[in-house]
């Protein structure tokens, strides 16, 4: 009862803690957005979190995006979690976020504001003004969300060094396994009386 009761007391303060870097607006239809952070530079990337969709994917869109986003279940809370770059070339004001999700557009409504640099005192990373169909039937997004819900699921990058060693190594034991049988079929041949 007291662990639980610590949890909940932890959590209510992580909430606390949090919520200034945060926005989070309830739409008419019970559902809320949170952008993350709710003051961005032109050029950096938001962190955006959906609640009020009963499904499992939805899309994000605002003018402020290079594209829309892709919403996919989190896998730290009972939410939609998407990441979106604000373009490069996104004048600072306010813009509106417009969530589609169980077949309704707009369901879930907020805002992002975009701020200038040196408000802001971080410099932009150059990002595409519109989206780049690079073919992959959109792999490389669904990927991009395995890794953000699973981190122990990303690629692997190969064999290292470690494995390298055993196959080596297992390499060597084959190779003295085969020349001590081929000597001991030369030595028994050898051994048998010729007629």
């Amino acid at each position: 009862m007291r662990a639980g009761l610590l949890a909940v007391g932890v959590a209510g303060a992580a909430v606390l803690v949090t919520a200034p870097a945060t926005a989070a607006q309830a739409a008419d239809g019970g559902g809320t957005i949170t952008v993350t952070p709710r003051a961005a530079p032109a050029g950096t990337d938001v962190d955006l979190r959906v609640t009020g969709c009963e499904g499992a994917a939805g899309s994000a869109s605002s003018a402020a995006f290079v594209g829309p986003a892709r919403l996919a279940p989190s896998a730290d809370e009972p939410t939609l979690f998407a990441e979106a770059r604000v373009k490069s070339s996104a004048a600072p004001r306010a813009y509106s976020v417009s969530v589609t999700c169980d077949g309704v557009e707009g369901k879930v409504k907020g805002t992002l504001r975009v701020v200038d640099e040196s408000a802001a005192g971080a410099s932009p990373v150059p990002s595409p003004t519109a989206l780049v169909h690079a073919g992959g039937g959109g792999t490389a997004g669904r990927q991009a969300l395995a890794v953000h819900r699973a981190p122990s699921a990303a690629p692997s990058e190969g064999p290292g060094t470690r494995h390298a060693l055993i196959g080596l190594g297992l390499t060597a034991v084959a190779a003295v396994a085969v020349a001590v049988r081929s000597t001991r079929r030369r030595r028994s041949s050898g051994s048998q009386p010729r007629r």
